[in-house]
């Protein structure tokens, strides 16, 4: 078994080159201008673009894979490691040892994360591309979002003739979706998204547990959509994962740029799936708002208010997807949840999970910039 008499010279250089490296990239988020030109808008794109070439051509997801062989890797090397210091009664040397496989593995992992896609984090990202300049927004202009969310949410309901929600392939939501960017793109070209590599993933069932509906790897490049979910949430879920391949990390960023290419689809079922995810979000932050400022009387005028606003059959819908997850949820998936907030919140999104809302903030300087929404 190898002790920390073991560790030579040659290791010790080794951790020293690769903490400076991992430092360096740290020190990258106290300069987002020089991570957005350098990286975000000149090396990022191409790599991006090149792993999902090659991801792209594959029918399976090569992410998934490499996270199963990732977990299978370390669990057995982590057993095997405790079976030899168990052998040898636990010396101190085997903690020494046990202390710099893990910083180095550590180190690496942060670094090919951090140069694959993670520097993205540090951007100065869509508020830069576009000039806005979101600012605290008011109650009232909370108010205003959510009611005409409300009006398109009914208007885009009513363009879907059928009192059941149609329910298209995957592939054919993928290929929209692919269409929406192309379209974007017309008016921002930053948006163009080329050589798509989206997959339904392989741990959908696990959703039930950990609470997603769709993510990113970014060790592959691709985008993963979690299948077993309501359908009609499927387009905007695609949309904002490619917002991910395109570069936006930030959750919020990743929803609005989702946000400013569906809305460009001439489906009124991709436009419906983007209107219900974002009226979710400002009405859950209108709640907030108003339970925060202790108005009661307010708090429940707003609820009834929404309520009684809402179109019958999207009241509906939104009640049969509430049931879905409420169903499936796993007593687990808090637990995964606190643990991805942890996540989001080092990679400088202060909210943690409640960063998915801020997407809010984002529609409001968008409608006052352009005025609508």
């Amino acid at each position: 078994m190898r002790t920390a008499a073991n560790i030579t010279l040659k290791h010790g250089l080794s951790l020293i080159f690769l903490g400076a490296v991992a430092l360096m990239l740290f020190a990258l988020s106290y300069f987002p201008h020089l991570v957005e030109t350098w990286y975000s808008t000149n090396w990022y794109p191409k790599l991006g673009q090149i792993m999902r070439q090659i991801t792209g051509k594959l029918p399976f997801s090569l992410g998934d894979i490499f996270y199963v062989l990732l977990a299978i890797y370390l669990i057995v090397n982590v057993i095997r490691f405790f079976l030899q210091g168990a052998r040898a009664r636990f010396p101190k040397d085997w903690f020494v040892w046990a202390g710099y496989k893990t910083l180095r593995f550590s180190l690496k992992l942060y670094i090919f994360f951090k140069l694959l896609w993670g520097l993205n984090y540090d951007r100065e990202g869509i508020a830069y591309q576009l000039y806005l300049k979101p600012k605290p927004y008011t109650v009232e202009d909370l108010t205003e979002l959510t009611n005409q969310l409300i009006d398109s949410l009914n208007a885009t309901r009513k363009l879907i003739p059928d009192s059941i929600l149609p329910q298209p392939s995957i592939e054919k939501m993928k290929a929209e979706a692919i269409k929406n960017y192309a379209r974007v793109s017309k008016d921002y070209g930053f948006l163009n998204y080329k050589s798509p590599s989206v997959k339904g993933s392989l741990f959908s069932e696990v959703g039930d547990y950990i609470g997603f509906t769709g993510y990113f790897n970014p060790f592959s490049g691709e985008a993963q959509l979690r299948t077993d979910i309501p359908r009609v949430l499927i387009p905007y879920v695609c949309s904002h994962e490619m917002a991910h391949q395109l570069g936006y990390a930030s959750e919020s960023e990743a929803n609005f740029v989702g946000y400013l290419a569906a809305r460009k689809s001439p489906q009124a079922y991709t436009r419906y799936s983007m209107y219900l995810e974002l009226f979710s979000y400002a009405q859950s932050e209108e709640i907030f708002q108003y339970g925060r400022s202790k108005n009661y009387q307010a708090f429940d005028s707003i609820i009834k208010q929404n309520r009684q606003r809402l179109d019958t059959l999207v009241k509906k819908e939104r009640k049969e997807i509430r049931e879905f997850f409420r169903k499936r949820r796993k007593a687990v998936a808090p637990a995964f949840n606190n643990l991805y907030d942890q996540y989001l919140k080092l990679n400088q999104q202060e909210k943690g999970i409640e960063s998915y809302d801020q997407v809010i903030g984002w529609l409001i300087a968008y409608k006052k910039k352009y005025g609508k929404i």
